[in-house]
């Protein structure tokens, strides 16, 4: 049996699966300090199975993305880039908020070195600049160090020597190249760096927490947490890449939308307590952004799901007469304001209670909403969900829109712009199954100059990287599928450049790590 678990700023919900099965499920109050909510979730589904039957526990949490939004638990971090004579014009953190940057802040650096897209040098490093650069990181002592290069991702030797001579001169500190966290674009997969080094330590404390939380109730089972492509990493990984889980609760949905109705390709928007998140299915996984993500106020290039999130939830506060609907929120505090539970707050959950697609057993008012209200209520969200549909419709295709998340009930009605809705039996919980049955992957990428090799060459070459990357991180051999190819034109190269990536997915081997 397995375990998933999805860890929001509400909710903590647990499912306990056996194969596809549901054997157990609930939604538990998360905690402040996490751990304790975690517990409380999997004491519920434990209740009369050994947990020595588990043979694996999968967690999407928000943790990470929310010390970012928060500026919470963040490290110094310094960071190198290898650039000059190029790149002076802008500085590493350049556009960032200025509390973003005072959290972080452990000086950035700009020193000779490089290479152009085609592998020729930009400049050589210059010893005595490294030097000087040593000499400066040990008396300022950062929690951790960045270096990064342009298009180290496609040429990452230049960063491996750097990164490993730093280590060697600042033991204490954590070393993290770029080519290790994203794409080509230079400043993206710096921001993302930087982001994920401040996070390290913060990293170290959650994995660590989570395995005692195991421990404590008897679980012996490998820990695994789902990343933004919906596939797992190991808790080693997280506590060296923790933001490569900062999208894992949207993409949980959806994976989890999966599961529940079989469908490939559909349209799924998942109801919380202050949002609605929708995304879309592509061949079982969330559909990727192409566009620059941006994280807490930092433009990344992380792998993201394309989720478009509006205000409409749960807690969603009601204007006047039905006016308006969000986004402010009462959020977590739904119990102690909305008038169903006694409150003095109209919300979106006592629409739908007066309208009877919601019941609650400790509600002390079964209609506390006037039907003209509610009415008016009903076509307001209906307008919000019919546009937000219509843009995120693959070419405007119809296809089927799965509701899931605790506040699907609140949405009425079986249409929306013109596709049939679906309710799943356990769309509330949908996340926690999405994480139960994540599976792992690999990906590689690379620059596909017209001159050097043919395109099927390059694809099968980062298709045998990809797959050793899966396999690496414990995915069964025999199970390994392509799931995606990418390729982007690069303009302005002096030859026909693509930008080409290859991702694969393979079932979790268990006991293999």
């Amino acid at each position: 049996m397995r375990i998933g678990l999805d860890v929001g700023g509400t909710h903590t919900d647990a499912v306990l699966m056996d194969g596809q099965r549901v054997v157990a499920h609930t939604k538990a109050i998360t905690t402040a300090d996490v751990g304790s909510g975690i517990e409380t979730a999997l004491e519920t589904i434990l209740s009369g199975v050994s947990p020595t039957d588990v043979e694996l526990l999968t967690i999407g949490t928000t943790q990470f993305t929310n010390a970012v939004v928060e500026r919470k638990h963040l490290s110094t971090v310094a960071a190198v880039r290898v650039c000059l004579p190029a790149g002076r014009g802008l500085l590493p953190r350049a556009d960032w908020p200025a509390d973003l940057v005072r959290a972080t802040d452990g000086g950035n650096y700009l020193i000779h070195g490089g290479h152009l897209y085609d592998a020729r040098e930009l400049a050589p490093v210059k010893e005595a600049e490294l030097d000087e650069l040593l000499r400066t990181l040990a008396s300022t002592k950062p929690s951790a160090v960045v270096i990064s290069c342009a298009f180290s991702p496609s040429q990452p030797e230049l960063e491996q020597r750097l990164a490993a001579q730093i280590a060697k001169a600042l033991p204490a500190s954590r070393v993290i190249a770029s080519h290790t966290m994203g794409g080509l674009g230079l400043i993206e997969r710096e921001n993302a760096s930087i982001l994920n080094a401040a996070l390290l330590n913060f990293a170290d404390h959650v994995a660590s927490a989570l395995v005692a939380s195991s421990a404590r109730l008897g679980l012996r089972c490998p820990v695994y947490v789902s990343q933004n492509d919906g596939t797992l990493i190991d808790l080693e990984r997280v506590r060296q890449y923790p933001a490569l889980t900062f999208a894992s609760g949207p993409t949980n949905s959806l994976r989890g939308a999966w599961a529940l109705t079989g469908l490939s390709d559909a349209l799924v928007i998942d109801v919380g307590g202050t949002t609605s998140d929708i995304g879309v299915l592509k061949n079982g996984f969330p559909r990727q952004s192409n566009l620059v993500i941006d994280v807490g106020g930092a433009r990344t290039n992380f792998r993201m799901p394309d989720v478009l999130a509006i205000g409409l939830g749960g807690g969603s506060e009601i204007g006047e007469g039905g006016v308006s609907c969000g986004p402010q929120s009462v959020a977590r505090e739904l119990r102690e304001k909305a008038l169903c539970f006694g409150g003095e707050v109209m919300t979106l959950t006592d629409i739908a209670v007066s309208q009877g697609r919601l019941t609650i057993t400790s509600a002390v008012e079964p209609h506390p909403v006037d039907a003209e209200v509610c009415t008016a209520v009903d076509r307001l969200i209906l307008e919000k969900l019919n546009a937000a549909v219509d843009l995120m419709k693959p070419g405007g295709a119809i296809l089927p829109v799965v509701l899931v998340g605790g506040g699907a009930p609140l949405i009425p009605g079986d249409t929306l712009a013109d596709c049939p809705i679906i309710r799943p039996q356990y769309a509330d919980v949908a996340n926690a199954i999405g994480a139960s049955i994540a599976q792992v992957s690999g990906e590689a990428e690379g620059l596909h100059v017209l001159t050097s090799q043919s395109r099927s060459e390059m694809i099968d070459q980062l298709t045998r990287e990809a797959t050793e990357r899966a396999i690496a991180a414990g995915a069964a051999e025999a199970s390994i599928t392509t799931v995606d190819v990418e390729e982007i034109d690069i303009p302005y190269m002096a030859n026909e450049t693509t930008q080409i990536s290859v991702r694969v997915v393979g079932d979790l081997l268990l006991g293999a790590n």
